[in-house]
């Protein structure tokens, strides 16, 4: 599993995304060389080197793409054999490209001391410290890989550092390859055999051992070789013994007193000739509203410029496609390393099932259909992945359990001076009365599991309250599907209950927030699992933890086997944030709005703490307290409110990017005409700046792809929109709002058109990285992370469950962004 915070710190340290065109000097024929976005290229191959440094995600060091398949990664010097995510890792220096002869260098540096930073804990190795730089270079129609160490390795280190190509398993199964006179096919599962080694670590014995290795001998597009010029042996292993997520390994070990050219491998990746990456048509996969833009995307190779006829195809309701419109795309340009035309058919309207075709590459097929975003396409988020996250519950759908009983010994109080590793921090304290290991409650109850994490952040559980609040007032979906009994702990999928699902799950969130307030006098940071062994169990969450709260210093039993108990119960932490307590403050104030009437005792002691918050909380940092602001003055129409957003105009103008969506709501109800004009002027230069934007590519929204899916964004994008939408009718229209729901539902850069939400579409992400991750399956509704980018210019979307920047799901606006941007589009759309 990813740990968010080393993430984003990550991300800080990586190079920011080069918005330029592909390369336009095309390589010689026959030859390896550098193009101008700094990486190697013979015709469909491509080497890069540190553009990207992630290693926890597959991402970075040596990476090679094979006739349009990223095929290998993590090229670099590594401390183990077959590293997980909280492996050490080198510190990353500055790359230098030598135009002259092609070479592309990086320095690297063991220790690194970023490492610790933002809760990362990994092994720490304080007796070695060496540097050393991996050169990449034109080696004919190969390349090779050097690695040059300052200084040889200590003796008590030889035969532990080695340098590691990670391949991507996804592609490899049931292949064969060749070591020398070894051979044997990739399997499906990790069957190596492993061992103990010296220092006690279990490791997995090579699949084969050699001085070549040949991988895919049997396709031209995936044949690649490894040969070790260095001395001493390949090994070739399988890292998913070691770990669920491990890739496959080609690995060789650094000898003895070897410093220059102490890694030396050649590698040749079999380039076919005249190789172009295919045409791609990038369409919604559920499909569009008759009065909705309709624009096909095509992807193409970035040497093939011409334009073939699109065919729109109606699928006749007796068999067959019917020709209903051809067409010449449009020639839209180059972004990233493809060429793009679009096709739109923008004026059929006709109801009916539909395919788009160009070549031979014919789309699956999709709706025009007035109710298209009705039916199948928001309640799966709803009754599906929203229950199937619900943590202290049990889970079930009909024969199926999707999880039993779970956490119900949360929480006890996380030890003060810690640095979890998963990012949580507990200063010198507790921030409450509780001491460390004291049983904390009110925490046994509400909340959704974040993703595969099991945890539980207090802004994701705000975000969903905030967002479920928000679709409710706005669209007022009463959507009964599913039944929820907090009394028994128990849910119950596609059997109603009499009582709306939005409200149920708005209620869900708000009995942990209110809890751990009413129990803390605070907010809880968050509360998650004490051990890594309990953070990165895969599957049913039930077996986490035994259920009973643990007991400091006293006999504690084991319900099931009655023998002693460990301390398996989750921590809570706390922290001094005001502005993640004014933003959960905030949902507090919202959610009170809709449980009026439904839950009057939780709506009571919302607001109560919402205005709690408002009057103690000493930030005064504007972005943090309009939010609060706005939603306190929609709540009670108390003018204290209204009075703080008008005497703040010029700053909620100036900081109308964040802002605009917040304050459109209050624009019926505030009548100051300075807070208007003002208001208004802002957000008619922030739709200007969108309209700008959304000409950069070829999706009509706002995109700049980065190492992380850009899905979430796009869709928070949308969400807002329809705020700034129905907010300022005069200025912004539902343009962007619409865009945002085809790049989600498969209008979006890459060879995989798939919905980023699983389950709906005629194609979407079926394996993604949920709790059930480990079984290449999905969760119905859930909204994945989508397409990524391999930099500088490679945006990818992997079959692949394990790779959470591009398969993740997420609570907060990852999820109720989604749910509430369709439900959005279904009443614009409607109203018209």
């Amino acid at each position: 599993m990813r740990s968010k915070f080393t993430f984003l710190a990550l991300i800080a340290a990586c190079c920011l995304l080069p918005r330029f065109l592909h390369a336009q000097v095309k390589p010689a024929a026959n030859l390896m060389k550098l193009n101008a976005q700094e990486y190697l290229e013979y015709k469909g191959v491509n080497v890069m080197l540190a553009h990207d440094f992630y290693p926890e995600g597959h991402q970075g060091g040596v990476g090679i793409i094979q006739n349009g398949q990223r095929v290998a990664t993590n090229g670099d010097i590594r401390l183990e054999p077959t590293p997980g995510q909280w492996s050490p890792i080198p510190k990353v220096g500055k790359r230098v490209v030598n135009k002259t002869t092609g070479e592309v260098s990086v320095r690297m540096e063991f220790p690194n001391p970023d490492m610790n930073r933002h809760g990362f804990n990994p092994i720490i190795y304080p007796d070695l410290n060496f540097a050393y730089n991996i050169r990449v270079m034109p080696a004919g129609k190969a390349f090779k890989i050097i690695v040059d160490l300052d200084k040889p390795l200590p003796d008590n280190w030889v035969g532990k550092v080695g340098f590691n190509l990670e391949l991507f398993p996804g592609i490899l199964f049931g292949k064969s390859y060749y070591m020398d006179k070894q051979f044997g096919i990739f399997p499906q599962q990790a069957n190596g055999q492993t061992y103990t080694d010296k220092e006690g670590e279990t490791q997995v014995m090579p699949m084969a051992e050699g001085k070549k290795l040949t991988i895919v001998p049997e396709a031209d597009l995936q044949l690649m070789t490894i040969q070790n010029l260095s001395g001493g042996n390949l090994q070739l292993l399988d890292g998913r013994a070691k770990h669920n997520n491990g890739w496959f390994v080609v690995r060789s070990l650094v000898a003895k007193g070897a410093s220059k050219n102490a890694i030396e491998w050649l590698v040749t990746p079999n380039a076919v000739d005249g190789w172009q990456s295919e045409p791609v048509v990038q369409v919604s996969q559920v499909g569009y509203h008759p009065a909705q833009q309709k624009i096909a995307v095509i992807e193409l190779d970035k040497n093939d410029k011409k334009a073939l006829p699109v065919l729109l195809l109606r699928v006749d309701e007796n068999g067959g496609l019917v020709t209903a419109l051809k067409a010449t795309p449009n020639n839209w340009g180059d972004f990233l390393r493809y060429h793009y035309l679009q096709f739109d058919f923008t004026k059929i309207t006709k109801p009916g099932m539909y395919v788009v075709k160009y070549g031979s590459y014919q789309t699956e097929p999709f709706q025009i259909n007035a109710d298209v975003f009705k039916n199948d396409v928001w309640q799966p988020t709803l009754s599906y992945f929203l229950p199937i996250q619900m943590c202290h519950m049990r889970v079930n759908e009909k024969y199926r359990v999707w999880h039993g009983l779970c956490h119900m010994d949360d929480a006890r109080m996380a030890p003060i001076d810690s640095n979890h590793f998963d990012g949580y921090i507990q200063g010198h304290s507790t921030l409450n009365k509780y001491k460390p290991g004291d049983n904390v409650p009110f925490l046994d109850r509400g909340a959704w599991h974040d993703a595969g994490d099991f945890d539980l952040r207090v802004e994701s559980q705000a975000e969903t309250v905030h967002g479920l609040t928000l679709a409710y007032e706005a669209f007022d979906v009463k959507y009964d599907n599913t039944t929820i009994d907090q009394k028994n702990h128990i849910v119950e999928i596609h059997q109603p209950d009499g009582k709306p699902d939005m409200l149920q799950q708005v209620e869900h969130g708000l009995l942990a927030i209110t809890g751990g307030y009413q129990a803390m006098g605070r907010f809880y940071r968050g509360v998650i699992e004490p051990t890594i062994r309990q953070y990165t169990i895969l599957g049913d969450a039930a077996n986490i933890t035994d259920n009973k709260p643990f007991v400091t210093n006293a006999a504690n039993t084991d319900p099931v086997l009655k023998t002693p108990a460990t301390a398996d119960d989750r921590w809570v932490f706390t922290e001094d944030n005001p502005g993640r307590s004014l933003e959960t403050a905030a949902a507090l104030a919202a959610a009170s709005r809709v449980m009026k009437g439904y839950n009057d005792t939780l709506a009571t002691q919302c607001l109560q703490i919402a205005q709690e918050v408002w009057k103690n909380t000493p930030d005064q940092k504007l972005s943090h307290r309009v939010a609060l602001a706005v939603e306190l003055f929609i709540t009670t129409k108390d003018k204290t409110y209204a009075d703080y957003l008008v005497n703040n105009t010029d700053g909620i103008a100036a900081d109308i990017n964040n802002t605009g969506w917040l304050v459109g709501r209050t624009m019926g109800l505030i009548s100051d005409a300075n807070y208007h004009n003002k208001i208004t002027g802002a957000v008619k230069k922030l739709y200007a700046q969108i309209q700008q934007q959304g000409t950069k590519t070829p999706y009509g929204v706002p995109y700049e792809p980065n190492i992380w899916g850009a899905g979430w964004g796009i869709q928070n994008f949308g969400y807002k929109q329809y705020f700034l939408y129905t907010g300022f009718p005069a200025v912004f229209s539902d343009t962007y709002m619409l865009h945002a729901i085809d790049f989600v539902l498969g209008c979006h850069p890459g060879s995989n058109t798939a919905s980023f939400v699983s389950g709906v579409g005629s194609r979407s992400m079926t394996t993604a990285y949920g709790f059930n991750r480990a079984d290449r399956s999905y969760i119905p509704g859930g909204i994945t992370s989508g397409t990524a980018l391999i930099r500088p210019d490679f945006p990818e979307l992997l079959n692949w469950p394990y790779l959470w920047q591009q398969g993740e799901y997420v609570l907060g606006g990852g999820t109720t962004d989604y749910l509430f941007l369709v439900l959005a589009a279904d009443h614009v759309l409607n109203k018209k």
